[in-house]
C-alpha cells in the first residue's frame, strides 16, 4: 500500500529513511514528501506551497495512507480535507489536528523570517528520554529553519467529509488514555467530531521514526491492513 509520510517541524524527509526500509520489506510503497521550505531551504516557502506538496504525493498515489508527525499532523488532516476520497485513512503521531483558523506552527521565536530549532530544553522529560546524546546532536545538526510563513500559516478546511475518514493516533510521549480525555475535553474539536477514531501505543519519545523505527513501521503496516 502507498503510505506518504510527513516529516514534522524541521525535519528533512530523510528522517523517515529506516522507517522507509522497513515498510519496503513489510511489502509498503513509503511516500516521504519533500516540503518546501525545508527539503529545498526555500526561505519563502508557504504553508499553502507545503499542502501543495502533500496533495501532490497523494494525488500520484492510490488511496494512501497518510502519515502527519508533531505539527505535521496538521498536514495531514488539511490532506484529508482537500481529499477526503482519496485518502484512506490518516495516522497522527504525536500530535492532533487542527482547528480551522489556527496557525499552522506558531511555537517558538521568530528570527529573520525563520523559526529555528529551539534545542532540547523545550523538549526535556518524556519528549526526548529515549534519545541518547549523540542521536540528539545529529537531529539538532540537521534541523531545518522553517520558513515564518509556514509556521504562522492560518489552517484552512472546508469539507465536513473529513471526518468520515479513519483515523489513527499514535501515541509516543502521551498515552491513549491522556489523548482520549484531551479530546472528550474538547481541547481537540476537530478530532471530537471524527467518526472513526483509534488510539494506538507506542513506547517511545516525540520521535519514533528515530528511535523507533521497526515498530513504528510495524504500527503502519497494521494500520494499512487494517
Amino acid at each position: 500500500m502507498d503510505i506518504v509520510l510527513i516529516a514534522g517541524l524541521w525535519l528533512e524527509k530523510s528522517i523517515w529513511n529506516e522507517v522507509c526500509v522497513e515498510l519496503e520489506r513489510l511489502g509498503h510503497n513509503p511516500i516521504p514528501v519533500a516540503l518546501p521550505g525545508v527539503d529545498d531551504g526555500a526561505a519563502g516557502a508557504t504553508l499553502e506551497d507545503q499542502v501543495a506538496a502533500v496533495l501532490d504525493a497523494i494525488d500520484q498515489a492510490e488511496r494512501p495512507v497518510v502519515v502527519g508527525h508533531s505539527a505535521a499532523c496538521g498536514l495531514a488532516w488539511i490532506a484529508a480535507d482537500q481529499r477526503p476520497d482519496a485518502v484512506e485513512k490518516v495516522a497522527l503521531i504525536g500530535g492532533f489536528a487542527p482547528a480551522a483558523g489556527e496557525k499552522y506552527a506558531d511555537f517558538f521565536e521568530i528570527a529573520d523570517g525563520l523559526m529555528g530549532f529551539p534545542g532540547w530544553e523545550p523538549f526535556e522529560g518524556p519528549d526526548s528520554a529515549d534519545l541518547d546524546e549523540a542521536t540528539k546532536a545529529r537531529i539538532s545538526a540537521n534541523a531545518v529553519p522553517v520558513p515564518a510563513r509556514v509556521a504562522r500559516g492560518v489552517v484552512a478546511l472546508a469539507n465536513e467529509r473529513r471526518y468520515d475518514v479513519p483515523i489513527f493516533i499514535i501515541c509516543p510521549e502521551f498515552s491513549p488514555d491522556q489523548a482520549q480525555a484531551w479530546i472528550g475535553a474538547g481541547d481537540v474539536p476537530e478530532l471530537a467530531k471524527a467518526r472513526d477514531l483509534e488510539f494506538i501505543d507506542i513506547d517511545s519519545g516525540h520521535w519514533p521514526m528515530v528511535s523507533q523505527p521497526v515498530k513504528l513501521a510495524e504500527i503502519m503496516d497494521g494500520i494499512a491492513k487494517g
